[in-house]
């Protein structure tokens, strides 16, 4: 029986320390080994967001750990990887250079393939985690830094079908969050807020909703909530506005999705539809809720990450790793850190209020 490749994932693309070793069975189905995931909550929760350089200081503490703890709670050997996958962007470069470096130093002295791996490509992989998944898929990339649309017809081969042209989804949660008083990471606070509210208390924007294809805006959303929560007297209103928030999200990602499936079909030689949501706003169970139903409803397959998966992680670097790794894409260790490193090579960049829709 041949030995199934053991690959080494790293991430510190931003407030995560993370390493992860996975492997695979007999039929070719990734198998997570470890997975660690060391959190800066407290280091940053008094700035209200991520400071890069106390960022980058504690990766630089703990990468060493976090990756020998990983290699620990496999129960390999650290002679036993094969190849060293880490992030190399897009992220905070002077978070990114960390794992960067580090991984490329592992592989220089174990004299193992080194995989430059890009975040985004990492969400979009994973829910090859703990499920079939085939191309060609439509993704919805929703987190932190990013909200697009993507047709995805083979490792290293994505269409943007649409993306947001101001603030990310995850950036929305945050700051709304952030309005409500509710501490820093607050993005998933607003669901547990939003039980408790009216979602028809307020009547809240939806940038771009009747145009603009399957582009996204969440700016003029964010404001008409820093106007309304400057008069919020009792936590009830607090409660009704997050609950209005989480509704209004609801019903921009269902009309702009439906917007993407139009795209994708027109796009694509389908035969099974397959529709994946990843990203750490893929945790959000009323979204996860509102797109299975419209997936039923268009006759497409919905598949996410599991819930733990959704935020960054090392597991999901080490699955396309693992892709790369069998099909010897490997990177030369000069490979540079890319704080911008776009899925669609070939897709304009959209920003500000100046673009044309």
């Amino acid at each position: 029986m041949s030995k199934k490749p053991l690959i080494l994932g790293i991430e510190s693309s931003c407030d995560e320390t993370a390493a992860s070793l996975i492997t695979e069975n007999e039929q070719g189905d990734p198998i997570v080994l470890s997975n660690i995931i060391s959190s800066q909550v407290d280091v940053h929760k008094d700035f209200g967001g991520v400071v890069p350089e106390l960022a980058a200081r504690s990766h630089i503490e703990k990468i060493d750990l976090i990756v020998q703890k990983a290699i620990d709670e496999s129960g390999a050997k650290i002679q036993d990887i094969d190849a060293i996958a880490s992030t190399a962007g897009p992220g905070l470069i002077v978070c990114l250079s960390v794992g960067l470096s580090f991984g490329k130093a592992l592989s220089a002295s174990l004299k193992k393939p080194f995989i430059a791996v890009n975040h985004l490509e990492g969400h979009a992989l994973s829910p090859k985690l703990n499920s079939k998944l085939d191309y060609p898929y439509l993704l919805l990339l929703i987190s932190g830094g990013h909200s697009q649309f993507l047709s995805v017809s083979g490792l290293g081969k994505y269409k943007r079908l649409g993306t947001t042209i101001d603030d990310a989804l995850g950036e929305a949660f945050d700051k709304t969050a952030k309005l409500l008083g509710v501490e820093f990471p607050g993005g998933p606070q607003i669901e547990i807020l939003a039980k408790k509210g009216n979602p028809n208390k307020y009547d809240l924007p939806k940038p771009i909703f009747n145009k603009g294809g399957c582009n996204l805006s969440f700016a003029g959303l964010k404001t008409a909530v820093l106007k309304i929560s400057k008069n919020i007297k009792t936590d009830q209103e607090k409660f009704d506005l997050a609950a209005c928030f989480q509704k209004t999200i609801e019903d921009i990602l269902n009309k702009k999705t439906n917007v993407a499936f139009k795209e994708f079909e027109k796009q694509n030689i389908i035969k099974n539809k397959v529709f994946v949501a990843a990203g750490g706003v893929a945790a959000n169970k009323g979204i996860r809720s509102m797109l299975i139903n419209l997936c039923k409803e268009k006759n497409y397959q919905s598949m996410f990450p599991p819930i733990n998966l959704c935020g960054d992680n090392a597991a999901m670097i080490a699955m396309v790793g693992l892709e790369k790794f069998k099909s010897k894409q490997f990177n030369y260790l000069d490979f540079p850190a890319k704080p911008r490193w776009s899925l669609d090579t070939d897709a304009i960049f959209l920003k500000g209020a100046g673009v044309k829709l």
